[in-house]
């Protein structure tokens, strides 16, 4: 694999995987209309591990509040107890359609067409959510029925196009949640599931080596992945502090009206 092609994937994945506009629909539809070589089930596995040490780094004080908080608790982090349990709680209906369904989603939902469609589905949802909340609940009023809640819409996520982080934010936000509390629990609720999609991928990869990626090509990927991932959280926080997610819902519908413009101007395509 070319290097500069693996650092442009990085980016790619770092960008999309934290913006909700869906990087599992972009990447499709890029392999679809560019003709992108495949790049194997172990370099889609790097790129994770590397969108999974951006998220460490950027909070390693709030997964290492919560382990001092279960190693020792006391009333005064009871709030951190019950974060790791809403957390656990919102992973487990992603981890079984991931586990149970995945394979066939990416099969059935893997046309153009049917990404662009999801694409401006969740766009639509996006508009609708910014107008009718009230963005008023902050992160600490998160409760075991919301953590359910935005479990469930996770679970939605398997199929491209949706988006984990827009599936997610969306449903915060019918919840009433702040943008910027929406985004963070999201951030938050994507480490132990992007980490346990790469753990579960991992035999795969194990059974059947990546063929033609070198290390250079692997190092760079990997740290492209990490830092676009760690600077789009950095600033996607900032951006919802004054900001809507109307940007994001527009250019997806864009996305999705160009697509289904091509597929019906060229269906071959």
């Amino acid at each position: 694999m070319n290097p500069l092609f693996a650092i442009f994937l990085g980016i790619v994945q770092g960008i999309t995987e934290f913006l909700p506009i869906s990087s599992s629909g972009h990447l499709a539809l890029l392999e679809h209309y560019v003709k992108m070589p495949g790049t194997g089930l172990g370099f889609d596995i790097l790129l994770h591990v590397g969108t999974v040490a951006a998220l460490l780094a950027y909070f390693w004080r709030d997964w290492l509040g919560m382990a001092r908080a279960l190693v020792r608790p006391s009333p005064q982090n009871q709030e951190e107890r019950y974060l790791f349990l809403y957390l656990v709680v919102a992973c487990i209906p992603g981890a079984l359609a991931g586990v149970l369904l995945e394979s066939k989603a990416e099969t059935l939902f893997r046309q153009p067409w049917r990404i662009a469609l999801l694409l401006g589905s969740v766009g639509v949802l996006l508009l609708v959510g910014e107008r009718v909340a009230r963005h008023h609940r902050a992160f600490s009023r998160l409760t075991i029925f919301d953590a359910v809640l935005i479990g469930l819409s996770q679970a939605l996520a398997i199929m491209p196009g949706v988006s984990r982080s827009g599936i997610t934010m969306t449903c915060a936000l019918f919840l009433g949640f702040t943008r910027e509390a929406s985004a963070r629990f999201s951030f938050l609720l994507a480490t132990p599931i992007l980490a346990g999609a790469g753990l579960h991928s991992l035999p795969k990869w194990l059974k059947a080596a990546p063929e033609g990626l070198t290390v250079t090509a692997a190092t760079l990927g990997f740290l492209a992945a990490l830092i676009s991932s760690y600077l789009t959280i950095k600033y996607l926080l900032r951006f919802l502090q004054r900001h809507t997610f109307k940007p994001f819902a527009f250019y997806r519908l864009g996305v999705a009206a160009l697509v289904l413009i091509i597929t019906f101007l060229y269906p071959g395509s």
